[in-house]
C-alpha cells in the first residue's frame, strides 16, 4: 500500500481570508485533518480553516501537546502525536496539519515534520502570511528598508537585551509571560517609543497597541511587537 502524504498547512494569522489560494485547495483534498488544541478542547487554527473549508466530511484529529518547557517531556509529546498521525499515513491516507502562521516559524510543526520525515513518510510544507507581516500592515508600517535587516526574536529568549541592540528593527514574537520584563528592557534601551503590538491580529479581538505601557501583563497570548529601527522610523515619516 502506499504511504500517505503529511501536510503542513499554514492557515495565517487569523483572518481566514489571509488563507493562501493552495492551503485551502489542498485542505479540500484530504480526508483527515490534524490540529493542536488546548487544555479546554480549543483549536483557534481549526477555527480559522472551517470558514474557508466544509469540515463535514473531514475525520479531525486532535494533537494535545504537553505545555512544559522541559525537554524530555516535551520530545516524548512530539513523538506520541506524529505515531498518531502515523497511522493514518500507514493507511495511504494524507494528513494535512493546520499551523497558525507559517508552518516553518516556531510552529510544533517543525518537530513533528521531524520525527514524520525521519520515519520515511513525504512531507510538504504549504507557507503562509506570518503574524508580523499581518501585524505591519495593520499597523500600517513597513517592516524594512533597503540594505536594512530584521531581526526576529522570541519573547522568551535569554539575550533579549543583545538582540535589541542590533542593527534594523525587529519583531518580539510570542512575548506572553514575558511581558513585564520585555517592558523594562524596552524601557531601559530606550525604545519604548519606537514599539507597537498588536493582539489578536486579524481576528474580531485585534487590539492595536500605540503605546506598549498599556498592555496588561497577563493573558496576553496572541500578541506580537515590532520595535522599529530609529533611521527606519525616520525613513517612513519621510515617504508618508
Amino acid at each position: 500500500m502506499n504511504k500517505g502524504i503529511f501536510y503542513g498547512i499554514s492557515v495565517g494569522p487569523g483572518n481566514p481570508e489571509l488563507m493562501t489560494i493552495k492551503a485551502v485547495k489542498q485542505l479540500n483534498k484530504v480526508k483527515v485533518i490534524a490540529t493542536p488544541r488546548t487544555n479546554n478542547g480549543k483549536s483557534m487554527a481549526l477555527d480559522i480553516a472551517s470558514q474557508m473549508i466544509d469540515m463535514e466530511d473531514k475525520q479531525i484529529l486532535y494533537l494535545d501537546f504537553a505545555m512544559t518547557k522541559n525537554r524530555a517531556i516535551l520530545d516524548e509529546s512530539h513523538q506520541t502525536q506524529a505515531k498518531q498521525i502515523e497511522k493514518y499515513l500507514a493507511q495511504g491516507m494524507d494528513v494535512a496539519m493546520l499551523n497558525i502562521g507559517d508552518a516553518s516559524l516556531y510552529s510544533t510543526f517543525s518537530y513533528i515534520n521531524a520525527i514524520i520525515a525521519q520515519d520515511g513518510y513525504e512531507c510538504v510544507i504549504i507557507p503562509g502570511v506570518t503574524s508580523f507581516c499581518a501585524v505591519a500592515a495593520s499597523l500600517q508600517q513597513s517592516l524594512t528598508t533597503m540594505n536594512e535587516p530584521l531581526t526576529i526574536l522570541p519573547g522568551g529568549m535569554g539575550e533579549l537585551k543583545q538582540g535589541l541592540l542590533t542593527k534594523g528593527s525587529k519583531v518580539i514574537m510570542k512575548p506572553a509571560g514575558a511581558i513585564g520584563e520585555i517592558k523594562n528592557t524596552l524601557r531601559e534601551l530606550d525604545l519604548v517609543k519606537n514599539t507597537k503590538a498588536v493582539c489578536d491580529c486579524g481576528l474580531s479581538t485585534e487590539k492595536v497597541y500605540d503605546n506598549i505601557e498599556e498592555i496588561p501583563e497577563n493573558g496576553q497570548y496572541f500578541i506580537t511587537m515590532l520595535v522599529q529601527d530609529c533611521d527606519n522610523k525616520k525613513n517612513n515619516r519621510m515617504e508618508g
